[in-house]
């Protein structure tokens, strides 16, 4: 996947000065999270995951017991149990794209039947309901969503969801919802999906909202007990538990995230503000503002001549600045996403002048 083989972790942090590519907020220390972890017994886990983390995350999502929750390493492998334990070559899926490339490709890969529906600019990337409604067939085995959405920053509504929860239901299918942004910078405005629907699995992290990637803890939510069991299944055929020390971390950082909740919010509206302003005065884009999560993925204007291919390579070897370009995520050069909640103030705008100095050396 190129979003894989083109990123920063892979073509080395020190290479890039200026990362507007990270989708994430900004990565917390070790230090600063004030942990008791001198009694920890570095033991094979509970498969299910850490009890009292998951009584946490039950508790948020307005489920009475933890039973319903099952930790996985990160939010990407809770993806790729729910996808391989769901489908085969029969089944059929119906997902948005454009996407996080694992939503897209394990099902590809898996070979089932697929229909995308693709969100688009000129809506506002806003999801077409009824075309989700006219997808579903016999054998739809799973609709997959992602709200707050990468790489758009495009939030559904709490009636939006809702109706997709209903057509799962009426077509005996399920809804997945990676809410893995659910969390970041905005004020989502309704609950955790899985806690309102028994047909709906929630997906999420520490990753993106928390700034806690190295940490590799994410979860599956379901209230179907059976489900639930057939993906502890998958689970334990792959990395049969989690890290004693991720899960004990998560656990206690869980028990105090409120208190930096504030912080890493606050310091990613500071960045979406100035995002905004040079958005204004940057007018050979044009974008549609995120209404959620850490990134917004604007578009050269369709009438400007540029070598996209030219800007990207100039924008990271000549500036030192890099952008997640647009076949990230299987769509044109033309788009870019932007993360604005990674880098510091001053890293953020030099960034932003950055690529309006390599549009002004790559326009043709």
């Amino acid at each position: 996947m190129p979003i894989e083989k083109e990123s920063p972790e892979e073509i080395g942090y020190s290479s890039v000065v200026y990362n507007l590519a990270e989708s994430s907020v900004t990565d917390l220390q070790f230090g600063d999270l004030n942990l008791s972890l001198d009694k920890l017994r570095l033991e094979y886990v509970a498969h299910r995951g850490h009890s009292g983390l998951r009584k946490l995350l039950a508790a948020e999502a307005g489920i009475a017991s933890e039973s319903s929750v099952l930790l996985t390493n990160g939010a990407a492998a809770a993806l790729f149990i729910i996808n391989t334990a769901l489908l085969n070559k029969e089944d059929h899926l119906v997902v948005i794209r454009p996407n996080y490339a694992t939503n897209i490709e394990v099902p590809a890969a898996i070979g089932c039947a697929i229909t995308y529906i693709d969100l688009l600019f000129e809506k506002n990337w806003r999801v077409d309901i009824q075309a989700v409604k006219a997808a579903i067939q016999s054998n739809t085995k799973l609709i997959s969503i992602t709200s707050p959405h990468n790489p758009t920053g495009m939030l559904m509504t709490a009636g939006e969801l809702n109706q997709l929860a209903t057509i799962a239901s009426e077509n005996n299918t399920w809804l997945l919802v990676d809410e893995t942004y659910r969390d970041a910078c905005f004020k989502t405005p309704y609950p955790v999906q899985a806690g309102l629907y028994k047909n709906v699995i929630s997906v999420s992290s520490l990753s993106k909202a928390f700034g806690l990637p190295g940490l590799r803890i994410g979860w599956i939510i379901t209230q179907d007990q059976q489900l639930l069991e057939t993906f502890l299944a998958a689970k334990e055929m792959i990395h049969i538990s989690n890290s004693a020390l991720d899960e004990e971390v998560a656990w206690q950082f869980c028990l105090q995230k409120e208190k930096f909740a504030a912080t890493i919010n606050q310091h990613a509206m500071q960045n979406y503000a100035l995002l905004c302003a040079w958005l204004q005065k940057e007018t050979r884009l044009e974008y549609v503002l995120p209404g959620g999560g850490v990134v917004c993925f604007p578009r050269f204007k369709k009438d400007l001549s540029i070598d996209t291919d030219k800007f990207y390579s100039l924008l990271l070897h000549q500036y030192k600045t890099m952008v997640g370009p647009g076949h990230w995520f299987s769509m044109p050069d033309t788009y870019m996403r932007i993360g604005f909640g990674w880098t510091d103030t001053a890293i953020f705008t030099t960034g932003l002048e950055n690529i309006s100095r390599a549009i002004d050396a790559c326009l043709v």
